[in-house]
């Protein structure tokens, strides 16, 4: 559960509402960890985000093998963390019916979560939009009987499973925003045209997935494309966890240790993000 006061979690709730309806785009890095949580606070970013894949590496699991409880239990020990808002990647809510997407909810509150996200994608397959929009109304039903604003992010996940159906993907957004989602969000796109079509359609904020080399675009260019938040998923988990895969293998099937001679802080760099 959240160590957080009620106080506390109310003011991140009203920072992180705050920030998307300010000018301008920011971005909010994934954390899968305390140890990262300080160290990207530390950096100077303004609000957090989870990642399903990085907390499922670090425990030695697949993405999409995490259970609710582990994702909860990931969500407090970053907000125990960081004084930024945390939103959750909730995946597609961890339940079968609508009213264990209400639970979701109602228990990220209380582990210091003040928003997160819903895939309309559930057991590898993107579902109808009648079902999606009942599973996405429960969500927002129970967020909006919270004390304090929780912003409910609705993923339209086409992109991601090989449906690159933007006109659909568009319509499923206006659907969610109707619905009564906070923020709006197709992880996948990759291509100005493709984004300034989507922000042209909507009136929501849009969030997109950076840090990919498919999306070749800097955060003032996104910013200029009428993107107002940029998350990166679990690209700085994978970058992390590549560099440590290359140097032990390295180390395994050669022998050296030339992974020491890149871009590797000193022990007292890190220490620094640590106090």
């Amino acid at each position: 559960m959240s160590l957080l006061t009620a106080e506390d979690q109310s003011r991140r709730a009203e920072a992180f509402a705050a920030l998307h309806a300010a000018p301008g785009v920011f971005v909010m890095p994934n954390a899968w960890d305390a140890g990262t949580a300080k160290a990207f606070t530390a950096l100077g970013f303004q609000a957090l985000a989870t990642t399903s894949a990085g907390i499922a590496h670090s425990l030695g699991t697949s993405d999409g093998a995490i259970t609710r409880a582990q994702t909860l239990a990931n969500a407090a020990a970053l907000a125990a963390a960081s004084p930024l808002p945390v939103a959750g990647d909730l995946e597609s809510g961890f339940g079968a019916t609508a009213a264990d997407l209400g639970e979701t909810i109602r228990l990220a509150a209380e582990h210091g979560l003040v928003g997160g996200s819903i895939e309309d994608a559930v057991d590898g397959a993107v579902i109808g939009l009648e079902p999606a929009l009942e599973r996405l109304g429960a969500a927002i039903e129970a967020a909006r009987a919270l004390p304090f604003p929780f912003t409910v992010t609705a993923r339209a996940e086409n992109f991601l499973y090989g449906h690159a159906d933007l006109k659909d993907t568009i319509a499923r957004l206006q659907a969610y925003e109707a619905a009564g989602a906070d923020v709006l969000f197709a992880p996948g796109l990759t291509t100005e045209d493709q984004i300034r079509a989507v922000v042209s359609e909507i009136g929501k904020p849009l969030n997109v997935l950076a840090g990919s080399p498919r999306l070749a675009a800097t955060v003032e260019q996104l910013g200029e494309w009428g993107v107002r938040r940029i998350s990166l998923g679990s690209n700085l988990s994978r970058a992390a966890m590549s560099a440590a895969i290359l140097g032990a293998k390295e180390i395994a099937e050669q022998g050296t240790f030339e992974f020491g001679r890149g871009a590797v802080l000193t022990h007292s760099e890190i220490e620094d993000y640590f106090g």
